[in-house]
C-alpha cells in the first residue's frame, strides 16, 4: 500500500495582503513564470488567480486574491468579497506585508479577519531588498509578531527571489498529504483568453496616467489560431470617460500602439506563437458600479457570494 510520504502533499494556499505589497510578483516568482499581472499601481488583481507549483514533494495551488481594503464601489466590494471568501477554502494563508515597524489600520483589519480562521498563517515580510541594514528586519518581525498568531514569519524579496525557497519549504510543511489536483504540466487554471486580457490590462496600467487605470477593463472579443500557427486576437480596452479614451489612444494612436506592442510580446512568449493583436478603445460610463457590465467584463459577483 502507498505510504503517506510517497503520496506527497498537496493543498491550496491563499496570498493576501493590502494592495501593492507584491502578491502577484511573489506568485510569479514561486511558479517560475508570469501569470499574475504586476504594476506599481495598487489593486491590479481583480479576480482570484489560480496558479500551480509542482515538484517531487507534491503540489501547491496558489490563489492570488485582490487586496483586502475598504470598498468604494461595486468593483471594490467584489474584490473584497473575493479575498475574504478565499480564506474559507484554503490550507495555508500567506499574509504579505511591507518591511515597516508601523502596523496601520489596514493591517489591523486583516489581522482581525485572520483571527477568525483556524488555518496556519505564515507572515511574509516582503521587499527586504529595500532594507539597508539586515538587523532592521528583526524590528519589523517584532512589530508584527503579536498582532496575530503566526505559524511562521519569513522575510523575503519576491522581486529578487531571496527567501522564496525557504518559503516554499515552509508551505509544504503545513500542507496535508493527498493526491495532486492538477497534472505536472499545469501552471494555471486561467484560460489563455483571460491571461491575454490581463497582460493587455497590465501594459495599460503601466503606461497610462494615474487617474485612468482603475477605470479600465479589457475584454478579448476574438481569439483564433491560423493553420500556419499565427494567433489572431481582437480585444477592447474599456474606459469610463471620453477624455480617457483620447489619452489611451494617444496622439496619432501612439499610446495604443505602445500598449499593444508591449502586450503582444508577452502574449507571444506565453503562447509560444506569433500573435497578431488588434486593440480598440470603448467608453462605458461608470461600469464599475454596474453589476451587468462587471459581469460582462468577467467579474461575476454572484459566484463569489
Amino acid at each position: 500500500m502507498e505510504s503517506e510520504n510517497q503520496k506527497g502533499k498537496s493543498g491550496f494556499v491563499a496570498l493576501i495582503g493590502r494592495p501593492n505589497v507584491g502578491k502577484s510578483t511573489l506568485m510569479n516568482q514561486l511558479v517560475g513564470q508570469k501569470i499574475a499581472i504586476t504594476s506599481s499601481k495598487p489593486q491590479t488583481t481583480r479576480n482570484r488567480i489560480q496558479t500551480v507549483y509542482t515538484d517531487s514533494r507534491g503540489q501547491i495551488v496558489f490563489l492570488d486574491t485582490p487586496g483586502i481594503h475598504k470598498a468604494k464601489n461595486k468593483l471594490g466590494e467584489y474584490m473584497v468579497k473575493v479575498a475574504e471568501h478565499t480564506l474559507e477554502e484554503v490550507d495555508v494563508i500567506l499574509w504579505l506585508v511591507e518591511p515597516t515597524t508601523y502596523v496601520g489600520a489596514g493591517e489591523r483589519h486583516i489581522a482581525q479577519q485572520l483571527g477568525q480562521v483556524k488555518i496556519p498563517v505564515i507572515l511574509v515580510i516582503n521587499k527586504t531588498d529595500t532594507v539597508k541594514a539586515h538587523d532592521e528586519v528583526l524590528t519589523f518581525i517584532a512589530a508584527y509578531k503579536d498582532i496575530c498568531e503566526f505559524a511562521e514569519i519569513v522575510p523575503i524579496s519576491a522581486l529578487k527571489g531571496k527567501g522564496t525557497g525557504t518559503l516554499t519549504d515552509l508551505i509544504f510543511r503545513y500542507l496535508p498529504y493527498g493526491p495532486r489536483f492538477y497534472d505536472e504540466e499545469t501552471v494555471t487554471d486561467q484560460p489563455m483568453r483571460q491571461i491575454a486580457a490581463e497582460l493587455i490590462r497590465e501594459k495599460a496600467l503601466r503606461m497610462l496616467d494615474e487617474e485612468i487605470p482603475h477605470g479600465i477593463a479589457v475584454t478579448v472579443e476574438k481569439m483564433s489560431r491560423r493553420k500556419n500557427g499565427i494567433m489572431d486576437i481582437e480585444a477592447n480596452i474599456v474606459c469610463e470617460k471620453d477624455s480617457h479614451k483620447g489619452i489611451i489612444i494617444g496622439k496619432g494612436g501612439q499610446m495604443l500602439k505602445k500598449i499593444g506592442s508591449a502586450a503582444r510580446r508577452e502574449i507571444e512568449a506565453m503562447a509560444e506563437a506569433q500573435v497578431n493583436l488588434q486593440l480598440w478603445v470603448k467608453v462605458r460610463k461608470e461600469w464599475r458600479d454596474s453589476e451587468r457590465l462587471m459581469k460582462n467584463y468577467g467579474y461575476n459577483v454572484k459566484e463569489q457570494g
